[in-house]
């Protein structure tokens, strides 16, 4: 019980913090960075909806709303599928690229603060394995997308 809770409060207090710190500095959620940095990862910087809601975990119904929300701030767009008209892409723009790159040695810089310099070699692999045995379980069970 003490794993899970320190788990639930920890993983919560630290997204709070990442937020904040990336808010304030940079007036980005923590939710649409993470969805920045999806996007730029893919090749044109830009990706199908579906994909991105299964890379953040969350419904497409939500991440659609977001990525409207962040249409409307100019940082990312949404274009039709060439060769799939029911398709839609995510794609990021030149001011969401913008922000990405101002706001990304915040997010860094917070990750190392509060949760990697905090741990050794041996914990950060444990971290690593717990996490990824736990995604691989969830997305065997049809739950991580």
């Amino acid at each position: 019980m003490r794993a899970w809770r320190s788990y639930i409060v920890g993983s919560a207090l630290l997204r709070q913090q990442l937020h904040s710190e990336l808010s304030d500095r940079h007036n980005v959620a923590l939710g649409d960075y993470e969805l920045l940095v999806l996007v730029s990862e893919c090749a044109d910087h830009r990706m199908r909806m579906a994909e991105l809601a299964a890379g953040i975990g969350g419904s497409k119904s939500r991440v659609s709303h977001q990525v409207a929300r962040m249409e409307k701030s100019g940082l990312l767009r949404r274009t039709t599928c060439p060769g799939d008209g029911r398709g839609v892409f995510a794609e990021l723009t030149d001011a969401g690229l913008a922000k990405l790159v101002e706001a990304a040695p915040t997010h860094v810089e917070g990750v190392r603060a509060h949760l990697v310099d905090l741990l050794d070699e041996q914990e950060l692999a444990t971290l690593a394995a717990v996490f990824g045995r736990m995604l691989d379980h969830l997305d065997r069970h049809g739950t991580a997308h």
